[in-house]
Order: C-alpha cells, then structure tokens, then sequence
C-alpha cells in the first residue's frame, strides 16, 4: 500500500504567477499615465448634430444668443466660428438672429475685412473688393460670394454648422463645400 499523495503540477507555477502580477502592475500604471497625456493631445468635441458648433468669442468663450440679440436690428456680430474663421452674425429686423452667417474671409486672397455701416456693404481693404449685405460680389477682384453657415438658437446658445444647401444668392451648389 502507498500512502503518499500524487504530486501533480500545479495549473500556474510561482514564477508565471509573478509575471502576471508584474505586468499587470506596469500596464495599470502605464495606462494611468498616458490617459491625460492623450486627453491632452486630443481635442474636446463640441460638435452638434451636421457638425454643429458654438459660437465663441475671441477668447473661446461661447456667446450667449441673448448677448447677440441685445444689439440693435440691422446689426453684424462678429463670432468665432467654423475652424475658427469669423462669421458675421446679423440681427434680422423682427429682433431674430438670421439663420444665415456669413464668413468674414476674402474669396480674393483670404483677407478679413469690416463690414461698412455707411455703405452698407462689407469692404476688403486689401484689394479693394466689395460685397452686398447678403456676401454677394459687388466690386472685384473677389471671384466668388462669401461662404455661408447655418446658423441656429437653442436654449439660449447659437450653433453654426457648414452650409451644405444650395446657395440662395447663386442658385448653385455652394462653391465651398
């Protein structure tokens, strides 16, 4: 008769079991110090529904639609919009914000230019080309109309989306999409 027991190997050794704690130890911590590295490199999303943004300031600061609104009718705000680029935002004569922005952004050379309360028309200095209230070319050398965005309130905060529609001056599909 034997009395002694059978000595099987064990399923997982001494050594393998260290192993496994060590690289789960240093994944764990790698992973705790690379998540705010790749926070840091991706930017947050503030899109919307069709690539919505907010409107901000020149500070990033979103811009309150009720800020907007406190201005006179007639009136052209200037925004931070898509990719950045300034947007005129108008003041309809009913005290709405038009559902239509205009791209501050020469069609000519790129230049940014002031809308003219006086003429009524938006001036680029740098060559002199000129644009009617709705971005339609008045004057050269500009070739093309403004890029349009649309532009809708909710809850008091104004999103901007690209403008995908066919162009209300031109009848065509727009040239910037």
């Amino acid at each position: 008769m034997d009395n002694s027991f059978p000595l099987d190997s064990p399923s997982m050794s001494r050594r393998q079991l260290l192993n496994f704690v060590t690289g789960a130890v240093v994944a764990s911590t790698a992973g705790a110090a690379l998540y705010p590295l790749a926070k840091y490199f991706i930017p947050p999303t503030e899109s919307g529904a069709g690539g919505a943004i907010i409107a901000k300031d020149k500070l990033g600061n979103p811009i309150p639609a009720s800020q907007i609104l406190a201005e006179p009718p007639g009136t052209r705000a200037l925004v931070a919009g898509l990719a950045g680029e300034p947007t005129y935002l108008i003041v309809k004569q009913d005290g709405a914000i038009d559902n239509i922005g205009i791209v501050d952004n020469c069609t000519h050379l790129g230049c940014t230019f002031p809308w003219n309360e006086t003429d009524q028309q938006f001036q680029c200095p740098c060559h002199g080309s000129r644009y009617s209230p709705d971005g339609s070319v008045v004057r050269g050398p500009a070739p093309l109309p403004l890029k349009l965005v649309r532009v809708t309130v909710e809850n008091n905060t104004i999103l901007m989306a690209p403008w995908t529609e066919i162009d209300p001056r031109t009848g065509n599909a727009p040239w910037w999409v």
